[in-house]
């Protein structure tokens, strides 16, 4: 036998008994589909063809709708399943899981009640490893990110002047429900950390990071000078929960991570702006995971335009952040979060 394939078949050999485990990626992506791409001509087929693009295993998704006694996961499953690409999704409503490996369990752990946000939690294998993979859509009224640039978080009507109280703040966001939907999630999370599942988060939270409004940007992005210790990513950090972004990208000023509004040059920027006099640009749609021996973040990126709307007018980022920019339509008014991570089995 040749020497070279002796000691190739001794390699192979060795290793497979040393019990060193192999890595494969897993690509998971967070997606706010506006209203399952009703709002931008051709953006159902624009879903599709994103989710294909960006080689997704597992995808939140928010502003899941089922228009006219439709069932978006048969839609999206049969669509992709047209072009090649095999999924698995279940029936849901304003979040939705769509997951290229079988999902053996779905509940609506916080249901939508009152349009007041929703989080999902699906049970999937991939490949032998057991995955309880949560998407959430938090409560888009009380959005308080707007009174320090001078609107109100509920109706977006302009106040006389901007809100830079610190409690007055707080006592705005609490009154929503991001919160309550979050705790709920931290619950459930921690008996499916017990039962040793992998943990991941997706979501449109409709609320800024605590990582991004600090003493670095205060006078920036009409911050009006607050720093804010948001609520619920502070929470999820402080029960180990890592935001992915800030993971990678530690820095908001070098990588500010913006999300929404994002530019989308089908659509009129009327139907983009809901602040036109301020700049509301910001970092509200996140990829969470709980830290595990088997699992190491690889890379994030931004999926979507590198535009976005400030002061009603189309720019241009000009920040660090890397972007995975549409090939032809967006969409969506945000812009996605796809985060890979290299997990071993």
């Amino acid at each position: 036998m040749n020497k070279f394939l002796i000691l190739f078949l001794l390699s192979v050999f060795v290793a497979s008994c040393s019990g060193k485990k192999e890595a494969e990626e897993l690509r998971v992506l967070q997606f706010n589909i506006w209203q399952e791409g009703t709002q931008v001509e051709g953006g159902y087929d624009a879903i599709i063809n994103e989710i294909i693009r960006t080689k997704a295993d597992l995808i939140a998704l928010s502003e899941v709708r089922n228009y006219n006694d439709t069932n978006l996961s048969e839609r999206l499953v049969a669509s992709l399943k047209k072009k090649g690409f095999e999924y698995y999704s279940l029936k849901s409503q304003d979040s939705g899981i769509l997951s290229r490996y079988p999902i053996t369990f779905q509940e609506a752990l916080y249901p939508v009640k009152d349009d007041r946000g929703s989080v999902y939690k699906a049970l999937i294998d991939v490949n032998g490893v057991k995955v309880a993979f949560y998407s959430a859509h938090l409560d888009y009224r009380n959005c308080a990110l707007y009174l320090p640039r001078g609107y109100d978080g509920s109706s977006w009507e302009k106040l006389d002047v901007p809100q830079t109280d610190l409690n007055v703040i707080r006592e705005d966001n609490l009154a929503s429900k991001r919160d309550d939907a979050i705790q709920v999630f931290l619950s459930d999370a921690k008996k499916e950390l017990e039962k040793g599942r992998l943990v991941f988060l997706g979501g449109d939270f409709n609320e800024p990071s605590h990582r991004d409004w600090v003493e670095e940007n205060k006078k920036m992005y009409d911050h009006n000078g607050v720093v804010m210790e948001w609520t619920n990513t502070l929470s999820l950090e402080n029960s180990g929960f890592i935001d992915t972004y800030r993971e990678i990208y530690p820095n908001p000023i070098s990588h500010p991570g913006f999300t929404y509004p994002a530019d989308n040059p089908l659509v009129d920027i009327k139907r983009l702006a809901w602040s036109p006099d301020a700049d509301d640009r910001d970092r509200i749609d996140f990829v969470f995971y709980y830290p595990n021996a088997n699992l190491s973040l690889k890379e994030v990126t931004i999926v979507g335009p590198k535009g976005s709307v400030s002061r009603n007018q189309r720019i241009v980022e000009t920040s660090q952040d890397i972007f995975l920019q549409p090939l032809d339509v967006w969409p969506t008014d945000h812009k996605a979060v796809l985060a890979t991570f290299n997990l071993k089995k």
